[in-house]
């Protein structure tokens, strides 16, 4: 499981927004990031902070993995944001070898930090310490944990909390053994306003097929049809589904050559229909089965 690295404007992006007015999108990126790396070198040797971490963030953006981690290690006791990082390394093993125990124990520093600039990172840290305990690594798996630190997380829906979290908890409502599909309606919908295009996916179906909320068919199809526009893959599969089922075969092989397999809307090509249908499948068994019962059966 991959933890949720925070979200940083691209460095080189940043270092040229310091100061620099001679910055050139045309240039070659090999060259950008060298001129860049040079500029924080020098800032950092001269005590800039910030910078010492912009150096680190460049390097993990570069996939340069160890020269992130040596730097990140250098400023983590003075700067949150590089030990966040780090926490994010030590669990995904990104130039180093991983250390769940020394992840967890990263973001519960952070999680347990109360000035003011923590706020972003500790929402993002209870995120991940949620996802820690859903799965069980390096801490005895528990869902009421995971539910705890979530809600922390999503902070009653606030935009600048985790949004992770807040699609998440619509998730986690979801799930056989901690169903509750009013709460999942209401968490994913928070998700959707602040942004979440796997949260939007989500309310379409839940609007189609009337879970948590009363069934809206039009609602569905505006949440799916977006969603799909924005790469939505689990969209995709419900428009198809959902213009199928309303004979809008045209419609549907625009999204999807799931016709292939019955010659609906196109020619028969049932080669290349099962090679999407191992595609599908590939990505998320469940819905594959779901979406291919819908097509068999109606």
């Amino acid at each position: 499981m991959k933890q949720s690295s925070k979200s940083q404007p691209h460095t080189v992006t940043a270092v040229y927004g310091k100061g620099r007015t001679d910055f050139d999108e045309k240039s070659d990126h090999a060259d950008l990031v060298k001129e860049a790396e040079r500029l924080l070198e020098s800032q950092a040797q001269d005590g800039d902070q910030e910078a010492s971490f912009l150096l680190g963030q460049l390097y993990f953006e570069e996939g340069w993995y160890e020269e992130a981690l040596q730097q990140f290690e250098k400023i983590k006791e003075k700067d949150l944001n590089a030990l966040y990082q780090l926490g994010v390394m030590y669990y995904d093993g990104l130039g180093t070898q991983a250390d769940h125990k020394k992840a967890v124990d990263y973001m519960n520093k952070i999680a347990e930090c109360d000035t003011p600039k923590a706020q972003t990172l500790k929402h993002a840290a209870l995120y991940n310490l949620g996802r820690a305990y859903l799965e069980g690594y390096s801490v005895k798996h528990s869902d009421a944990e995971a539910e705890r630190l979530w809600l922390l997380a999503a902070d009653d829906g606030n935009p600048k909390a985790s949004i992770k979290a807040q699609c998440a908890l619509g998730m986690f409502y979801s799930r056989p053994h901690t169903t509750d599909l009013k709460k999942a309606f209401f968490w994913h919908s928070e998700a959707c306003g602040n942004g979440s295009l796997e949260s939007q996916g989500a309310l379409g179906v839940m609007y189609l097929k009337g879970h948590g909320i009363r069934k809206d068919t039009r609602s569905a199809f505006l949440c799916l049809k977006e969603a799909a526009e924005r790469g939505n893959v689990y969209a995709q599969g419900h428009l198809v589904s959902y213009y199928y089922n309303n004979k809008l075969y045209s419609r549907a092989t625009e999204l999807a050559r799931r016709c292939l397999h019955l010659g609906l809307g196109v020619q028969q090509n049932r080669e290349e229909a099962m090679q999407l249908y191992s595609k599908a499948c590939c990505l998320d068994t469940d819905i594959f089965a779901e979406l291919q019962d819908e097509v068999i059966f109606g």
